[in-house]
Protein backbone atom coordinates (compact mmCIF):
# COMPACT_ATOMS: atom_id res chain seq x y z
CA UNK A 1 0.00 0.00 0.00
CA UNK A 2 1.23 3.38 -1.05
CA UNK A 3 0.47 7.15 0.62
CA UNK A 4 1.15 10.40 -0.44
CA UNK A 5 0.46 12.81 2.64
CA UNK A 6 1.38 15.72 0.18
CA UNK A 7 -1.37 14.59 -2.87
CA UNK A 8 -3.47 12.90 0.04
CA UNK A 9 -3.95 9.78 -1.71
CA UNK A 10 -3.56 6.28 -0.77
CA UNK A 11 -3.42 3.46 -3.42
CA UNK A 12 -4.86 -0.43 -2.77
CA UNK A 13 -2.63 -3.41 -4.23
CA UNK A 14 -4.51 -5.97 -5.28
CA UNK A 15 -2.01 -8.63 -6.60
CA UNK A 16 -1.78 -9.38 -10.36
CA UNK A 17 -3.38 -5.88 -11.07
CA UNK A 18 0.17 -4.33 -12.47
CA UNK A 19 0.23 -2.62 -8.81
CA UNK A 20 4.29 -3.13 -9.05
CA UNK A 21 4.66 -0.72 -11.85
CA UNK A 22 2.30 1.80 -10.08
CA UNK A 23 3.41 1.48 -6.58
CA UNK A 24 7.54 2.05 -8.48
CA UNK A 25 6.12 5.21 -10.22
CA UNK A 26 4.37 6.43 -7.34
CA UNK A 27 7.51 6.03 -4.92
CA UNK A 28 9.65 7.32 -7.52
CA UNK A 29 7.65 10.29 -8.84
CA UNK A 30 5.16 11.15 -7.14
CA UNK A 31 5.56 11.63 -3.20
CA UNK A 32 4.46 7.89 -2.63
CA UNK A 33 5.40 6.09 0.86
CA UNK A 34 4.70 2.87 1.45
CA UNK A 35 2.78 1.33 5.14
CA UNK A 36 1.51 -1.43 5.73
CA UNK A 37 2.21 -4.31 3.89
CA UNK A 38 2.01 -4.70 0.24
CA UNK A 39 -0.82 -5.63 -0.15
CA UNK A 40 -3.07 -4.78 2.38
CA UNK A 41 -6.77 -4.23 1.92
CA UNK A 42 -8.19 -0.55 2.31
CA UNK A 43 -10.11 -2.08 5.60
CA UNK A 44 -6.82 -2.27 7.59
CA UNK A 45 -5.90 1.17 6.19
CA UNK A 46 -8.95 2.90 8.04
CA UNK A 47 -8.53 0.62 11.26
CA UNK A 48 -5.43 2.86 11.83
CA UNK A 49 -6.06 5.79 9.41
CA UNK A 50 -6.38 9.09 11.34
CA UNK A 51 -9.53 11.31 10.44
CA UNK A 52 -7.97 12.91 8.04
CA UNK A 53 -5.95 10.39 6.11
CA UNK A 54 -9.30 7.98 5.53
CA UNK A 55 -10.45 11.36 3.72
CA UNK A 56 -7.74 10.75 1.00
CA UNK A 57 -8.43 9.94 -2.45
CA UNK A 58 -7.88 5.81 -2.51
CA UNK A 59 -7.79 3.60 -5.32
CA UNK A 60 -6.78 0.18 -6.89
CA UNK A 61 -7.20 -1.85 -9.97
CA UNK A 62 -8.89 -4.57 -10.76
CA UNK A 63 -8.26 -7.48 -13.54
CA UNK A 64 -10.56 -9.65 -16.30
CA UNK A 65 -9.89 -13.04 -14.34
CA UNK A 66 -9.97 -15.41 -17.31
CA UNK A 67 -6.58 -13.21 -17.51
CA UNK A 68 -5.50 -12.83 -14.40
CA UNK A 69 -5.59 -17.64 -14.30
CA UNK A 70 -3.13 -17.67 -17.48
CA UNK A 71 -0.69 -14.94 -16.21
CA UNK A 72 -0.85 -17.04 -12.56
CA UNK A 73 0.12 -20.37 -14.87
CA UNK A 74 2.91 -18.73 -16.49
CA UNK A 75 4.17 -17.02 -13.07
CA UNK A 76 4.09 -19.89 -11.56
CA UNK A 77 5.59 -22.22 -15.23
CA UNK A 78 8.16 -20.21 -15.32
CA UNK A 79 9.06 -19.75 -11.64
CA UNK A 80 8.91 -15.86 -12.52
CA UNK A 81 12.01 -14.15 -10.16
CA UNK A 82 12.29 -17.21 -8.72
CA UNK A 83 9.39 -16.28 -5.95
CA UNK A 84 7.69 -19.93 -6.17
CA UNK A 85 10.74 -22.43 -5.90
CA UNK A 86 11.38 -21.39 -2.29
CA UNK A 87 8.07 -19.68 -0.97
CA UNK A 88 9.69 -20.02 3.21
CA UNK A 89 11.80 -17.11 1.91
CA UNK A 90 9.44 -15.11 0.27
CA UNK A 91 8.70 -11.89 2.12
CA UNK A 92 4.85 -10.83 2.74
CA UNK A 93 2.96 -13.40 1.75
CA UNK A 94 -0.02 -14.43 3.14
CA UNK A 95 -0.52 -17.79 4.20
CA UNK A 96 -3.24 -18.81 1.97
CA UNK A 97 -1.57 -18.09 -1.02
CA UNK A 98 1.54 -19.18 0.02
CA UNK A 99 -0.43 -23.07 0.55
CA UNK A 100 -2.07 -22.63 -2.88
CA UNK A 101 1.03 -21.22 -4.78
CA UNK A 102 3.32 -24.42 -3.56
CA UNK A 103 0.39 -26.99 -4.62
CA UNK A 104 -0.06 -25.35 -7.98
CA UNK A 105 4.25 -25.01 -8.03
CA UNK A 106 4.95 -28.22 -7.69
CA UNK A 107 1.94 -29.75 -9.54
CA UNK A 108 3.61 -27.81 -12.98
CA UNK A 109 6.89 -28.70 -12.08
CA UNK A 110 5.85 -32.54 -12.06
CA UNK A 111 3.61 -32.57 -14.70
CA UNK A 112 4.55 -30.17 -17.04
CA UNK A 113 0.66 -29.42 -17.30
CA UNK A 114 -0.61 -27.37 -20.20
CA UNK A 115 -3.09 -24.30 -19.14
CA UNK A 116 -6.46 -25.84 -19.54
CA UNK A 117 -5.13 -28.72 -18.04
CA UNK A 118 -3.62 -26.63 -14.92
CA UNK A 119 -7.47 -24.36 -15.16
CA UNK A 120 -9.23 -27.86 -14.66
CA UNK A 121 -7.57 -29.13 -12.31
CA UNK A 122 -7.25 -26.02 -9.63
CA UNK A 123 -10.59 -23.60 -10.78
CA UNK A 124 -13.41 -25.65 -9.72
CA UNK A 125 -14.76 -22.99 -6.64
CA UNK A 126 -16.45 -19.34 -7.63
CA UNK A 127 -13.66 -16.98 -8.02
CA UNK A 128 -13.87 -13.76 -6.36
CA UNK A 129 -10.88 -11.59 -4.93
CA UNK A 130 -10.56 -9.09 -2.08
CA UNK A 131 -11.72 -6.75 -4.24
CA UNK A 132 -15.28 -7.54 -2.99
CA UNK A 133 -14.36 -6.06 0.19
CA UNK A 134 -13.32 -1.83 -0.72
CA UNK A 135 -13.33 -1.47 -4.13
CA UNK A 136 -16.80 -0.26 -4.94
CA UNK A 137 -16.41 2.24 -2.28
CA UNK A 138 -13.02 3.76 -3.68
CA UNK A 139 -12.60 6.98 -5.46
CA UNK A 140 -11.27 5.28 -8.55
CA UNK A 141 -10.85 1.47 -9.99
CA UNK A 142 -8.36 1.19 -12.57
CA UNK A 143 -8.69 -1.63 -15.27
CA UNK A 144 -5.44 -3.55 -15.92
CA UNK A 145 -6.55 -3.80 -19.71
CA UNK A 146 -6.05 -0.01 -19.80
CA UNK A 147 -3.41 0.26 -17.33
CA UNK A 148 -1.49 3.04 -18.58
CA UNK A 149 -4.28 4.90 -19.62
CA UNK A 150 -6.42 5.02 -16.48
CA UNK A 151 -3.56 5.69 -14.11
CA UNK A 152 -3.18 9.18 -16.15
CA UNK A 153 -6.73 10.00 -15.71
CA UNK A 154 -5.89 9.21 -11.69
CA UNK A 155 -3.19 11.13 -11.28
CA UNK A 156 -5.20 14.11 -13.34
CA UNK A 157 -8.30 13.66 -10.88
CA UNK A 158 -5.98 13.60 -7.75
CA UNK A 159 -4.55 17.11 -9.45
CA UNK A 160 -1.13 15.42 -10.11
CA UNK A 161 0.09 15.90 -13.85
CA UNK A 162 1.68 13.50 -14.92
CA UNK A 163 5.49 13.25 -15.67
CA UNK A 164 5.25 10.17 -18.39
CA UNK A 165 3.57 7.03 -19.29
CA UNK A 166 3.40 4.44 -16.98
CA UNK A 167 6.49 2.16 -17.21
CA UNK A 168 5.86 -2.04 -17.48
CA UNK A 169 7.24 -3.26 -14.12
CA UNK A 170 7.84 -7.28 -13.38
CA UNK A 171 5.98 -8.71 -17.06
CA UNK A 172 5.25 -12.58 -16.68
CA UNK A 173 7.32 -14.21 -19.18
CA UNK A 174 6.46 -17.10 -21.29
CA UNK A 175 3.06 -16.23 -22.78
CA UNK A 176 3.09 -15.96 -26.86
CA UNK A 177 -0.65 -15.55 -27.59
CA UNK A 178 -4.16 -13.65 -26.08
CA UNK A 179 -5.77 -15.30 -23.03
CA UNK A 180 -8.59 -16.36 -24.66
CA UNK A 181 -6.16 -18.61 -27.29
CA UNK A 182 -5.39 -20.83 -24.28
CA UNK A 183 -8.70 -22.15 -22.72
CA UNK A 184 -10.38 -25.06 -24.67
CA UNK A 185 -13.92 -25.67 -24.89
CA UNK A 186 -14.02 -27.78 -21.78
CA UNK A 187 -11.85 -25.05 -19.73
CA UNK A 188 -14.38 -22.32 -21.43
CA UNK A 189 -17.42 -24.06 -19.60
CA UNK A 190 -15.95 -24.50 -16.30
CA UNK A 191 -14.57 -20.52 -16.39
CA UNK A 192 -18.63 -19.47 -16.89
CA UNK A 193 -19.41 -21.05 -13.56
CA UNK A 194 -15.96 -20.27 -11.56
CA UNK A 195 -16.00 -16.66 -13.21
CA UNK A 196 -19.02 -15.79 -14.57
CA UNK A 197 -20.57 -14.25 -11.82
CA UNK A 198 -17.45 -12.08 -10.46
CA UNK A 199 -17.24 -10.86 -14.68
CA UNK A 200 -20.80 -9.89 -14.93
CA UNK A 201 -20.30 -8.01 -11.23
CA UNK A 202 -17.07 -5.89 -12.35
CA UNK A 203 -18.25 -5.64 -16.44
CA UNK A 204 -16.21 -8.10 -17.94
CA UNK A 205 -17.43 -10.32 -20.80
CA UNK A 206 -16.69 -13.75 -22.42
CA UNK A 207 -15.23 -13.89 -25.76
CA UNK A 208 -17.97 -13.56 -28.37
CA UNK A 209 -16.64 -16.23 -30.46
CA UNK A 210 -16.52 -18.14 -27.24
CA UNK A 211 -20.60 -18.47 -27.83
CA UNK A 212 -21.32 -19.08 -24.01
CA UNK A 213 -24.81 -18.51 -22.29
CA UNK A 214 -25.23 -15.82 -19.49
CA UNK A 215 -24.30 -17.12 -15.86
CA UNK A 216 -27.15 -18.87 -14.16
CA UNK A 217 -29.00 -18.23 -10.76
CA UNK A 218 -26.94 -21.95 -9.64
CA UNK A 219 -23.67 -20.20 -10.52
CA UNK A 220 -24.98 -16.78 -8.48
CA UNK A 221 -25.92 -18.46 -5.76
CA UNK A 222 -22.73 -20.53 -5.75
CA UNK A 223 -20.44 -17.01 -5.76
CA UNK A 224 -22.74 -15.59 -2.84
CA UNK A 225 -22.04 -18.18 -0.50
CA UNK A 226 -18.45 -18.70 -1.53
CA UNK A 227 -17.94 -14.71 -1.31
CA UNK A 228 -19.82 -14.81 1.87
CA UNK A 229 -16.59 -17.13 3.31
CA UNK A 230 -13.91 -15.68 1.58
CA UNK A 231 -14.78 -11.69 2.66
CA UNK A 232 -14.89 -12.78 6.17
CA UNK A 233 -11.14 -14.43 5.81
CA UNK A 234 -9.99 -11.65 4.04
CA UNK A 235 -11.94 -9.38 7.26
CA UNK A 236 -10.80 -11.43 10.38
CA UNK A 237 -8.74 -14.26 9.58
CA UNK A 238 -6.05 -13.78 6.93
CA UNK A 239 -2.64 -12.81 8.56
CA UNK A 240 -1.42 -8.98 8.58
CA UNK A 241 1.50 -8.09 9.46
Amino acid sequence: MIISHRHRYVFVELPRTGSSAVRRELRELYDGVPILHKHSTYDEFRRQASEEERGYFVFSAIRNPLDDAVSRYFKLKTDHRQQFSDLKRTKNRRLLNTVVDARMYRFLSTTDADFSTFFLHFYRLPYDTWASLDHRDMDYVMRFERLTDDFEATLRRIGIEPVRPLPQHNVTGGRERSFADYYTPEARRRALRVFGPYMRRWGYEFPADWELPEPSMFHELGYQAFSRVARAYWTYIRPRT
